[in-house]
């Protein structure tokens, strides 16, 4: 008799608690569910805080930085290069286009850029193809030598020609003196071949950085592979290679064209009075002619070529970085 009223008092004990449970599970599940609530809003605060403080630092950055730097003197230059007599005018222009020399100048230009840049970019590839693939005791140091060079200014490099190759260079008193020479035999520098050889040895190094990282983005697997097949080394290097190093190479070409086609102190080292391109016609018209609306055309047209460079640039390395990603 006293069991059974044992049990029968334990029974509703029992749910009770259970029912305690239940609500302290519930309650439980409550304030974990406000503590989530509670971490997310303040995770969405922090991250609207970051994105207002990035928002006034660009702003920041805008107009302190760029502002008097870059963007006001890109403006003034536009707005000189539109300035005539009486208001807007294209004047500047039309005289830019108009002078018989300025077809002379863009082709100097042109014939410069593309045989100076082009030779570089080749010498570029092929030191890093050695570089990469035939490494010899001193490789490494040689790379890193690449790597500084590009940090020396281009002016230096017209003057260590000059003092080597010049008329009065040591290596041309030397070759003078050891063939018992009238003349110096060297007399090339002050001109157009000068001026394509400073700028070969100048910005071949800036076409050797990218290669050598696109390089080194190759499955060598698949050289192996195609080597196993019976390829040789030109059919490796066409077949395989190329098609897949191509955007760093032609990043770094691009990138080769873009720096020499702005390139003015190997010109204004080396150039002759007969060597006109467009910097020095832009010089010349702003410092000699004093014609400033003229200058500031020419320099609104180079400043074209130069950002469609650039926007050539940005897409092929672009495509670059999203083919180093997808291969990751």
């Amino acid at each position: 008799m006293s069991s059974l009223s044992t049990a029968n008092v334990s029974a509703p004990l029992s749910a009770a608690e259970s029912q305690a449970d239940s609500q302290a599970d519930v309650q439980a599940e409550a304030e974990a569910q406000a503590r989530r609530d509670a971490s997310a809003a303040s995770h969405t605060a922090a991250v609207k805080r970051r994105e207002r403080a990035a928002q006034w630092h660009l702003l920041f950055l805008a107009v302190v930085v760029l502002g008097p730097l870059v963007i006001y003197p890109l403006v003034r230059l536009v707005m000189l290069s539109l300035t005539g007599s009486h208001g807007i005018s294209v004047q500047a222009y039309s005289t830019f286009f108009g002078n018989p020399e300025t077809r002379g100048v863009i082709g100097t230009t042109l014939w410069i850029l593309f045989a100076s840049a082009g030779l570089a970019s080749l010498l570029g590839v092929a030191l890093a193809s050695i570089l990469f693939f035939k490494p010899f005791p001193g490789a490494r140091m040689v790379t890193r030598f690449l790597e500084l060079f590009v940090a020396f200014p281009s002016f230096l490099v017209a003057f260590t020609l000059i003092f080597l190759y010049g008329s009065q260079g040591s290596v041309s008193i030397g070759l003078q003196r050891l063939f018992h020479l009238q003349e110096p035999p060297l007399n090339f520098l002050f001109g157009v071949g000068g001026v394509i050889l400073a700028e070969v040895v100048f910005y071949a190094p800036f076409v050797v950085r990218p290669t050598l990282a696109s390089f080194a983005l190759l499955d060598r697997r698949l050289i192996e592979a195609a080597r196993s097949l019976g390829a040789n080394g030109v059919m490796v290097a066409f077949k395989v290679i190329l098609p897949l190093a191509w955007p760093g190479i032609a990043a770094g070409t691009i990138l080769c064209f873009l720096l020499t086609l702005n390139e003015f102190g190997i010109l204004l080292v080396l150039g002759s009075a007969h060597l006109i391109t467009l910097p020095v016609a832009i010089y010349s018209s702003a410092t000699v002619d004093l014609d400033l609306p003229t200058a500031a055309a020419g320099a609104v047209v180079m400043l074209l070529m130069s950002l469609s460079l650039y926007a050539l640039y940005r897409q092929v390395n672009r495509r670059q970085l999203k083919g180093a990603g997808n291969g990751r």
